[in-house]
């Protein structure tokens, strides 16, 4: 089958490269011209374990082809995936005009019967709006239907996702277009929710605000249990172990980031207030998240008994997740410039995310290794669980650090290993 995507971040692109690895003629649509010529020689603008392979592989067989040419791509495509940004805007509304304008364009190269599909976070009832511009600006009798499938990835286990993905959720209006999409997945190992579109948009939101509050849940309780002395972890572990409830995202830290939960609790929460709806469970959970961002500035104010200035603390971690090079909305953000702003001095290193890091932040020395990180500093901080901080030498980074301070946003390392080995140490919920 020839399909399209319109978009080429880790959405678009991952996905299209994984329909193109299993037999399909995949075209890419982009609207920079250096990012289009570099996708074409396999260099790909993201950070995913094992994309860059199948981009290769598939740019070799003819089957993952990169254009800027809407005409090139549209006329002799069955389904066409919308797959672009839709970043939030001041009042926490999701931005459409990039998918509006997409919209405008593969409407004037329909050639035969397509189906316009929704990749992108939308706003429930954005189907009708596309559909109203193809309809309008379509030429001749090329037909048409509008669908939304919403995508599920992980950043890091993303290929993972799109070839076993928990559930398929297709949203239609037409039997044709629901086969049509059924048949491009059935390859794809997943549970089918075949479902209106206006549910499907609704998925993907409710989905990740409720995962969003499972993390603001978990730390609260591990706020609480530091102010009553439980343990917070195990609290944590008690409650997940019940099938009810499950253990995932049930984790206490520095709070959650990335180029999803935020954006998208707070679309939801303008979306519900459009339909005359205050979501304040979600306000509060956003006020949680943010307070447990800040509370990481507050426990290195303790560990360096009240004052930070000019003391020099290292950052291990930037990336808002282990295993991508994503720094948008990473809590290290807002952490460090907290700690510059209480005139620290910070040093920082991430396995992957340096590139982008250097691009957010100011006044940061960033180093190669995490030992360079540890060298004469006051106090370490970890804020991204990265396996390679799991693996490294305590006595080694203790030897070079000036003073034994640990404060482990991400709960990694052992308590009691970590006192054995002579370090003040202070995670969250413990």
């Amino acid at each position: 089958m020839t399909i399209t995507f319109i978009g080429h971040g880790y959405v678009g692109l991952v996905t299209a490269s994984v329909f193109a690895d299993l037999g399909n003629k995949v075209w890419v649509i982009g609207h920079t011209k250096e990012k289009i010529e570099n996708l074409k020689k396999g260099i790909i603008p993201i950070y995913e374990p094992g994309l860059a392979e199948i981009v290769e592989r598939n740019i070799k067989a003819k089957r993952l082809l990169f254009t800027l040419d809407y005409k090139e791509a549209i006329p002799e495509s069955k389904i066409v995936f919308i797959a672009v940004g839709t970043p939030p805007k001041e009042n926490g509304e999701a931005d459409l005009s990039v998918v509006l304008d997409v919209a405008k364009k593969i409407a004037k190269h329909l050639g035969r019967y397509t189906v316009v599909v929704t990749k992108s976070t939308v706003p429930v009832g954005t189907y009708k709006k596309i559909k109203t511009i193809i309809e309008k600006d379509k030429l001749g009798t090329s037909s048409f239907d509008v669908a939304s499938i919403p995508e599920f990835l992980r950043e890091g286990q993303a290929i993972s996702d799109t070839l076993h993905p928990d559930r398929i959720v297709i949203g239609t209006e037409s039997q044709k277009a629901q086969d049509l999409l059924v048949e491009l997945h059935k390859p794809i190992d997943g549970n089918y929710v075949l479902t209106n579109i206006e549910t499907a948009e609704v998925i993907k939101y409710a989905s990740n605000a409720f995962l969003a509050t499972k993390i603001s849940f978990a730390n609260a309780i591990a706020y609480f249990s530091e102010l009553t002395g439980a343990d917070g972890l195990s609290v944590l572990k008690g409650i997940g172990l019940d099938k009810r409830i499950g253990r995932e995202f049930l984790n206490a830290g520095a709070g959650y980031g990335g180029s999803c939960f935020p954006k998208d609790v707070k679309a939801l929460i303008a979306i519900a207030h459009a339909y005359g709806y205050d979501f304040d469970l979600l306000r509060d959970v956003e006020k949680i998240n943010r307070n447990a961002i800040l509370n990481i500035v507050s426990k290195a104010k303790k560990l360096l008994g009240g004052n930070i200035q000019n003391k020099k603390i290292g950052i291990l971690g930037l990336a808002f997740k282990p295993d991508t090079d994503d720094m948008r909305d990473a809590p290290s953000i807002v952490i460090i410039n907290k700690l510059l702003e209480n005139k620290a001095k910070i040093k920082a290193y991430d396995p992957v995310s340096v590139k982008n890091a250097k691009k957010i932040l100011r006044n940061v020395e960033f180093v190669n290794n995490s030992y360079d990180v540890a060298h004469d500093s006051d106090l370490l901080i970890v804020l991204t669980e990265w396996n390679e901080f799991r693996q490294l030498d305590l006595q080694k980074i203790k030897k070079l650090m000036k003073k034994p301070l640990l404060l482990d946003g991400r709960n990694i390392y052992d308590p009691k290993i970590m006192e054995e080995l002579g370090f003040s140490y202070m995670g969250v919920g413990r």
